[in-house]
């Protein structure tokens, strides 16, 4: 008798206990959170990327990443496989943001929210948008050059086409730059928009610029560091580097030097910890099913997208000690072992 029972409580209990062991699982399983990457390239994604995931570990999430390499189909891929691995959310810092139309209709099909990070997918159903305000960006670029150069011939060396970031940078910049393009104290002598942001075919239009104007350049609106950087060797083989404003974007450690050599003119700092920790919160929040905390709408063609615009800073080289160096973005040893004596930040 006592066997049967014993046989009768095994029976029937045994499934109970299985039951509350796949319960107590799912109570304790991670969320999984996808961060797609257009493309590794430079200090600032690595940065941005080592920052998410600190972050999203302390609230308890587990991220999945992946580089597209500035393939677009491949980094739609990547994506279609972190939806596959059981991501509830997404952040997407697209390559093309046209094309990527792809992947936010490939994770909303299956239920996964999507953050557009640092650029907007257009005409897309993200459920929520991260950037530093662009606007702001390019109007601090073009302020600080007509500061230092109010006259003369400009060049500018906008992002890539297939970025629509790029475009609303340039569109600011030319905002401010156009009262005095329409004085006639500044002249647009070159105006390209560069493909995947890459500083060679920077130096390629600076080079031209310069051949062009016959070294008559006042001021060159790179709108980022590494277009800066390769404008900047462009006027160093003609002797011009020093003489020629030029603006960029990031705070990378190479611009930061040249800011102190007095070769570029400024950066925009955009304390992108706290875009990624941000990022990072609001994914989980998305993931739990929560509405996200935002400060502004951001049309995508498609929808108002709910917003958060964070406040870019500008760096020259009276304030880097102040900006970058307290917020330890970057190191004040690594920038004066680049400078000579007379360079250095005190």
């Amino acid at each position: 008798m006592r066997r049967a029972i014993f046989r009768f409580v095994a029976l029937f209990c045994a499934p109970v206990a299985f039951l509350s062991a796949q319960f107590a699982f799912a109570q304790t399983a991670k969320i999984k959170i996808g961060f797609s990457i257009e493309a590794m390239n430079g200090e600032r994604w690595q940065t941005d990327l080592n920052s998410f995931e600190t972050r999203a570990k302390e609230l308890g999430a587990e991220v999945i990443s992946a580089d597209a390499k500035g393939d677009d189909d491949r980094q739609l891929q990547q994506v279609q496989d972190m939806i596959k691995s059981g991501i509830k959310a997404l952040v997407l810092l697209p390559h093309d943001t046209t094309k990527a139309i792809r992947i936010v209709e490939a994770a909303k099909a299956a239920n996964v929210k999507v953050i557009s990070y640092d650029r907007m997918v257009l005409n897309s159903d993200v459920d929520l948008y991260i950037t530093f305000d662009r606007s702001a960006i390019g109007q601090m670029q073009a302020e600080s050059l007509l500061k230092q150069a109010p006259k003369g011939n400009y060049a500018i060396l906008a992002g890539s086409p297939q970025d629509g970031g790029a475009k609303s940078l340039r569109n600011a910049q030319m905002k401010v730059l156009q009262p005095a393009i329409d004085r006639g104290d500044v002249k647009v002598i070159s105006d390209s928009y560069i493909n995947d942001w890459l500083p060679s075919e920077a130096y390629m239009s600076t080079l031209k610029a310069i051949e062009f104007s016959k070294g008559n350049i006042a001021a060159i609106v790179a709108s980022n560091d590494g277009l800066a950087g390769g404008a900047i060797q462009a006027l160093r083989e003609n002797n011009l580097a020093g003489k020629v404003a030029v603006s960029g974007q990031d705070a990378d450690l190479a611009a930061i030097i040249c800011i102190a050599q007095g070769t570029q003119t400024m950066t925009v700092y955009k304390p992108v910890t706290q875009q990624a920790l941000k990022a990072a919160e609001e994914a989980v929040r998305l993931a739990q099913g929560m509405k996200p905390d935002t400060n502004s709408f951001t049309n995508n063609g498609k929808k108002e997208v709910p917003s958060i615009l964070l406040k870019p800073i500008a760096v020259t080289k009276g304030n880097i000690k102040s900006t970058v160096v307290k917020d330890g973005f970057q190191k004040l040893q690594s920038i004066n072992q680049a400078l000579s004596p007379e360079q250095q930040i005190k």
